[in-house]
């Protein structure tokens, strides 16, 4: 059974991520009719399989650490950086999805150890979540350092004052000081949203991404106008955190208030919305990168894995 369940929390994982990133039109990121320059939607499609076997092998350690052991003992932060190291591996895009590995993987462990029959009730996932997230290790946030330093650029990371990724002398001083992720990422959700994730136990995806996800779904969009409706009205909430490292509040705010007018306008699902995602497609491209809305995307692909988890197929 612990395979079983292991088997549908990594294919959840590689759906989810392929129908983000197959959503279109997403404004400002790659999607099946768009691509960077050097970063193509076949670098997601490959990295959105090959992160699928790390999230097996999580949700199989949460559902025996939940029967045997503590949540110490998961060791999340090397799996993260397993994960990273296996998405680099097997496309050469650079930096395809850290932010949904980070996102994937507490969501991975704590599935695996409340999944019955398949599927998963999200209180009780956001539960187990919750002690994932609170029993990570200082060892964690090292290999979590270690996982953002293989996959990002300085560029877009930003400038920091301490604990900077790019300083090894921060491994020391996180094991020297006894440094959770959690101690860390409440010291960045300001300004990183997947950090926000973490410390809020994922209050974006749990209580705004997948209920609007769920809710337009019930309504009778369908899959592809559902994922961009999400990714607009998280972005239309929530200034995009790599938007904001890149540009400045004043950008990200203003790439925000498009968002918030073209869900006014009814989204992806009309012509005058789709007109609008078009343009503010156009627009964010025009800037080499810079306006891209990819921690926003993130938070969407977390969304449909909650779905894909609770028990939704296309």
């Amino acid at each position: 059974m612990t395979a079983r369940i292991g088997d549908i929390v990594g294919r959840c994982a590689s759906l989810a991520a392929l129908l983000e990133v197959s959503a279109y039109p997403k404004p400002g990121n790659v999607h099946r009719l768009r691509d960077f320059p050097d970063t193509k939607y076949e670098h997601f499609l490959a990295g959105s399989v090959a992160l699928g076997s790390r999230m097996q092998d999580l949700a199989e350690k949460g559902q025996r650490i939940e029967q045997d052991r503590g949540w110490a003992e998961l060791g999340v932060g090397e799996s993260i950086l397993a994960s990273v190291k296996d998405m680099m591996e097997w496309q050469r895009g650079g930096n395809v999805h850290l932010g949904i590995i980070l996102l994937f993987s507490p969501l991975a462990a704590a599935a695996g150890s409340v999944m019955k029959e398949g599927i998963v009730d999200l209180d009780e996932l956001r539960s187990a979540l919750n002690e994932v997230i609170s029993g990570a290790t200082p060892l964690d946030s090292v290999n979590i350092y270690r996982a953002i330093d293989e996959a990002m650029s300085e560029e877009n990371l930003g400038p920091v004052d301490q604990l900077d990724v790019k300083d090894t002398s921060s491994l020391d001083r996180i094991l020297d000081e006894g440094l959770t992720p959690l101690d860390i990422f409440n010291e960045c959700q300001a300004r990183d949203a997947i950090c926000n994730e973490w410390v809020t136990c994922f209050n974006v995806t749990f209580t705004e991404g997948y209920p609007f996800l769920r809710k337009r779904l019930d309504e009778g969009a369908n899959i592809n106008e559902v994922t961009v409706d999400t990714f607009l009205k998280i972005l239309s909430e929530h200034p995009d955190s790599l938007i904001l490292r890149k540009k400045g509040t004043e950008d990200a705010v203003a790439v925000s208030e498009k968002a918030n007018e073209i869900i006014q306008a009814g989204g992806v699902s009309t012509e005058v919305g789709m007109n609008m995602i078009q343009e503010l497609d156009d627009e964010l491209r025009e800037e080499n990168g810079s306006l891209n809305p990819g921690t926003t995307a993130d938070l969407a692909a977390a969304s449909l894995f909650l779905l894909l988890l609770s028990g939704w197929r296309p």
